[in-house]
């Protein structure tokens, strides 16, 4: 008698629920159809091919269904989730700003790797651009932009649409992992400069009066100096002219005639002052004042005269 002796050997269980294949991918603007399929190009998801949801379904893998993509040519990764499995078989469809950052073509081959991946607690974005600035609540935009993402792997460059804008943001950190899911989650967002963002300039609130410079006694030739003491001309006895001539003392600015204040300002008020010199009374001509209108100044008369007796 021969005696067998049979080996088991036993499959790991991670190799047993790992899905891991290659596609030829596109754009989402190839994929054939008469529906507009717009929404794929504003989240992080792909479309992918029936059998694929055939090969998932047997493999029992935890849901969500997330993978990693990866392009060989270039090691570039990224991770996404799955939109639909109504892509032609062999194909899958991609958005635009994922096949840039995995340096893809039309028609290049990419892995595709089922994964499981960490909830986000922590990310970092960086806009690419400084118009990102222009939106009103930019944290309230994201968090609804990000309902079309599945996951987030740091230096990924992803792409929303606002208001009929497309904004690029960088993904400068993700917390705990370098790659999380996004899916049901209470995750903390930061924001970084964006990209060739300048600091404005800061002006000092309080500025230093320059000392006041002291003006040339030229300029105050056609200025009104007001009296001045001693500064007229001689006449001698014997007629000479010599030593008459004036020598007044050098003008200051104290002997500069200013005006005169408005004590009466009040802030908030503006007061045109069309003559500054008061007014002389008019003294009134005798006809005028005999003219004038005085009430009840006039004489009374009575039916009864007096001295007539009836």
């Amino acid at each position: 008698m021969f005696s067998f002796q049979v080996f088991d050997h036993t499959i790991p269980r991670g190799f047993q629920n790992r899905f891991s294949t290659q596609y030829r991918c596109y754009s989402v603007s190839m994929l054939a159809g008469p529906n507009d399929r717009s929404d794929v190009e504003k989240g992080g998801k792909i479309i992918m091919p029936p059998s694929a949801l055939d090969q998932l379904s047997r493999l029992n893998i935890t849901y969500p269904m997330l993978f990693k993509l990866t392009n060989k040519n270039s090691d570039r990764m990224t991770h996404c989730g799955v939109l639909e499995f109504v892509a032609d078989e062999g194909i899958c469809y991609l958005p635009h700003w994922m096949m840039q950052n995995l340096l893809l073509e039309e028609g290049g081959l990419v892995q595709v790797e089922s994964v499981n991946l960490m909830v986000a607690t922590y990310s970092k974005f960086q806009p690419q651009s400084p118009d990102f600035l222009d939106i009103t609540n930019p944290k309230a935009v994201l968090e609804n932009a990000l309902r079309n993402f599945a996951c987030l792997t740091t230096g990924d460059v992803i792409a929303i649409n606002y208001n009929e804008k497309i904004y690029e943001l960088r993904v400068m950190e993700t917390k705990p992992d370098k790659a999380v899911s996004i899916i049901e989650c209470d995750m903390n967002v930061d924001f970084d400069a964006p990209l060739g963002y300048k600091e404005p300039e800061r002006r000092p609130q309080y500025h230093e009066e320059p000392a006041e410079e002291e003006a040339d006694p030229s300029s105050y030739a056609d200025m009104d100096t007001g009296f001045r003491a001693f500064t007229g001309s001689g006449n001698r006895l014997d007629g000479k002219t010599k030593g008459i001539e004036p020598s007044p003392a050098p003008l200051t600015a104290s002997d500069i005639k200013r005006g005169i204040p408005n004590y009466d300002f009040k802030v908030g008020k503006i007061t045109f002052i069309r003559n500054s010199r008061p007014q002389p009374r008019k003294i009134l001509d005798d006809d005028d004042a005999m003219n004038r209108f005085i009430a009840f100044s006039g004489q009374g008369q009575s039916l009864r005269k007096k001295g007539h007796k009836p």
